[in-house]
C-alpha cells in the first residue's frame, strides 16, 4: 500500500496555515482534479480524493490538533501513536487530564479531566461537494440534480445498532460514562487519569447483539440524488449550504449539512467582474467614421446599439441595468462594451486606389490623436 502523503504538503500549505488559507488551497486543488473536468483520468480521481481527505482532518480543528501531534497514526487503531499507547508508555495520557484532576480542572483538562458525554447527540458531519455550471446556468439560475453518498440512519434498527427486539445495555465497567479511572506513574508521581474503558471502547454502551445491517454503527451508507437550486448570480468559488442534508446525526444529533462548491465555465464572449459584464465587439472603419447601429450581445439576447461618428478604437459605451443580477437581492450590474475598430485587408487594386483618394481630402483636424503627438514633438524638439 502506497504511503500517504502529508496532508498540508498535499493542499501545498505550510503547517502554520490558517484556516481561510486552508480553505482557498482546498477550492483550487478540488477544481483543478474535479472528476467533471477530468473525465476517465484515474490519477486526477485520486488526486481528488486525498485532496478531499486532507481538507476533511486539516478543516477540523480537534482532528488537526491530533494530526499535527500524532500524523496519519492518530487515526490508524492499528498505530503505535495516537490512543495506541505509544506516548512514552502511557497510553492516550493527556496532561491537561492529569493537571486537572490534580487542580480541580485548572488546568485545561476542565470538569476534573472528565471526559464528553460519549452518548450525547451530536451533529452529522458536513458534506462537500463540487458541481459545475456553464457561465449562463451561474447567471441565470438554475437547477441541477446531484448524486451524493449519505449516511443515513438504518432503518433496521432505527439507529440504535442493535438488532430487532434488542436495545443497547449500560456499559457495568465505567456506567455509561465512556471512561474510567486509571492509575498513572508521572515524574515520580502517581496519579489517576480518566481513560476510554477499555470494555465499551468508549462508547458507553454495550451492544450484545449487534444490527446485521450497519455492523452496530447504527448508519449505512445510501447514494441520494439531490436537487440543487442554483440562485442567479452565482460566482466561481461560492458555495451553497443546503442545511440538514449531510450524514445523519449521532444519539439523536441534528444531520450535518451538505455544502456544494460552485465552479464556474468561462464564456466565450463574456467576462464577469463581480456583477458587471465585459464584452468586446468588433466595428468596421467605415462604422466608427460615420457612426452605424450594430447589434451587441448581452446575457440576455441580442440588443442594438447606436456608435456615434468618430468612435475610437478601445471606447466602451456603458449598458445600463444589463449585467447580472445581484446575489438574492434586487438590481443588476451594468454591461460595458469595448469596440475595436477592425482594419480592413485583402483590398484590391480599385479599392486602394479610392481609400487613397479619400485620405487626399482629409486635413489635420480631422485627425486629433495625430495632431496633438506631431505638436508635441516638435515642442520636444525645439
Amino acid at each position: 500500500m502506497a504511503e500517504k502523503r502529508d496532508y498540508y504538503e498535499v493542499l501545498g500549505l505550510p503547517k502554520s496555515a490558517s484556516a481561510d488559507e486552508i480553505k482557498k488551497a482546498y477550492r483550487k486543488q478540488a477544481k483543478k482534479y474535479h472528476p467533471d473536468l477530468n473525465p476517465d483520468n484515474k490519477q486526477a480521481e485520486d488526486k481528488f480524493k486525498e485532496v478531499g481527505d486532507a481538507y476533511e482532518v486539516l478543516s477540523d480543528s480537534g482532528k488537526r490538533q491530533k494530526y499535527d501531534q500524532f500524523g496519519h497514526a492518530a487515526f490508524d487503531p492499528s498505530a503505535g501513536g495516537y490512543g495506541g499507547g505509544g506516548a512514552g508508555g502511557f497510553g492516550d495520557v493527556d496532561l491537561g487530564d492529569i493537571f486537572g484532576s490534580i487542580f480541580g480542572g485548572g488546568f485545561g483538562g476542565g470538569g476534573g479531566g472528565r471526559r464528553a458525554n460519549p452518548n450525547a447527540p451530536r451533529k452529522g458531519a458536513d458534506i462537500r461537494i463540487s458541481l459545475v455550471l456553464s457561465f449562463m446556468e451561474a447567471v441565470h439560475g438554475s437547477k441541477k440534480t446531484v448524486s451524493v453518498n449519505v449516511k443515513s440512519s438504518c432503518s433496521d434498527c432505527s439507529g440504535t445498532g442493535a438488532a430487532k427486539g434488542s436495545s443497547p445495555e449500560t456499559c457495568p465497567e465505567c456506567h455509561g460514562e465512556g471512561s474510567i479511572n486509571k492509575r498513572v506513574q508521572f515524574a515520580g508521581m502517581v496519579m489517576q487519569n480518566r481513560e476510554p474503558c477499555t470494555r465499551c471502547n468508549g462508547k458507553g454502551k454495550i451492544i450484545k447483539t449487534p444490527c446485521q445491517k450497519c455492523s452496530a454503527t447504527g448508519r449505512v451508507s445510501a447514494t441520494k440524488k439531490i436537487e440543487v437550486n442554483v440562485p442567479a448570480g452565482i460566482d466561481d468559488d461560492q458555495s451553497i449550504a443546503l442545511r440538514g442534508l449531510g450524514d445523519y446525526g449521532i444519539n439523536g444529533g441534528p444531520a450535518g449539512d451538505l455544502v456544494v462548491l460552485i465552479t464556474v465555465r468561462p464564456d466565450i464572449l463574456f467576462e464577469r467582474d463581480r456583477f458587471d459584464i465585459h464584452v468586446s465587439v468588433p466595428i468596421t472603419y467605415s462604422q466608427a467614421a460615420l457612426g452605424a447601429s450594430i447589434i451587441v450581445p448581452t446575457i440576455d439576447g441580442k440588443v442594438e446599439y447606436s456608435v456615434p461618428d468618430g468612435t475610437q478604437a478601445g471606447t466602451v459605451f456603458r449598458l445600463k441595468n444589463r449585467g447580472i443580477q445581484y446575489l438574492n437581492g434586487r438590481g443588476r450590474g451594468d454591461q460595458y462594451v469595448a469596440v475595436n475598430v477592425e482594419i480592413p485587408k485583402k483590398l484590391t487594386r480599385e479599392q486602394k486606389k479610392a481609400l487613397e483618394a479619400f485620405e487626399s481630402t482629409l486635413k489635420e483636424d480631422n485627425y486629433e490623436k495625430r495632431k496633438d503627438f506631431f505638436k508635441s514633438l516638435k515642442d520636444m524638439f525645439k
